[in-house]
């Protein structure tokens, strides 16, 4: 599942396969830039910003993309088969002489001057692996909602970008409270660590080829996606339930003894205990 990490791994692996090279082949499966031809420029660099990537191509231009739930850019070399997946998934191809970049089922995808890169991540907080970390005003962003779920504030780009879904439920983990909890009733000595403890993750994570939050081998996850397994901590089953309104449902996972706050009542996942 893409996250802050995936995204800049994406990132470092464009930038190494189209940085510095001219196009020699570009092609935009969306009907809004289907003639639009970008052979003979240069690709300037690809920088990651959240969930978003920013290719920069000569001439003032930015190409944006976002992975969403199962986006993906694959680098392939020269005549390397192609195994992303079906051809009607391809959204978009930037060739060098030596390089192929393929996107496939990319959600977003537009061409933007460089110039207006910030309508399309200027909405976005603090980047957990970007240049523009800001720790204090991070936090500030989480408890300008004091009412609001701790897993919802995570999830939402505008106060922190990189969070995906793994990453909240393992921080409400670590935090031992549970994603209903309102941010505001995060112990002070838990929410001040917070977006450190968001950034040390993401940091630790960005280089592996495989996600782990735990440290163990083996059991790499403390909570995501392992309902009802038990808690590595404590034994207790761990739970999941729905996060999140409509379209924005998400699944969340927790263990209801290492974790305190309200929670999905079993068999009621709208409704909580307090």
């Amino acid at each position: 599942m893409p996250e802050g990490d995936t995204v800049w791994q994406a990132a470092q692996r464009l930038h190494s396969a189209l940085a510095g090279k001219v196009l020699t082949r570009s092609d935009f499966r969306v009907p809004k830039y289907a003639t639009v031809d970008l052979t003979d420029r240069t690709v300037l660099d690809v920088t990651p910003r959240g969930k978003h990537l920013l290719t920069r191509i000569e001439g003032g231009l930015t190409l944006h993309s976002h992975l969403g739930m199962e986006g993906s850019w694959k680098v392939y070399a020269d005549r390397q088969r192609w195994t992303g997946g079906p051809t009607h998934q391809i959204r978009a191809v930037l060739a060098t002489i030596d390089r192929t970049a393929v996107g496939y089922r990319l959600p977003v995808l537009e061409l933007l001057r460089t110039t207006d890169e910030s309508r399309a991540v200027g909405h976005l907080g603090p980047d957990l692996l970007g240049p523009d970390w800001n720790p204090e005003q991070a936090l500030a962003n989480l408890l300008a909602d004091p009412a609001r779920p701790l897993g919802e504030a995570l999830l939402d780009q505008r106060n922190l970008a990189g969070i995906g879904n793994i990453y909240k439920s393992e921080l409400c983990f670590l935090l031992g409270a549970t994603p209903w909890l309102p941010v505001g009733a995060l112990p002070p000595d838990r929410v001040a660590k917070l977006p450190a403890l968001a950034r040390k993750l993401l940091e630790a994570n960005r280089d592996r080829p495989v996600r782990s939050t735990t440290a163990r081998r083996g059991q790499d996850l403390f909570v995501y996606g392992r309902a009802p397994r038990p808690c590595l901590r404590c034994g207790t089953s761990i739970r999941s339930a729905n996060q999140g309104d409509g379209s924005r449902e998400r699944p969340t996972y927790w263990c209801p003894s290492c974790q305190t706050g309200p929670a999905p009542t079993p068999g009621h996942p709208r409704r909580t205990n307090n």
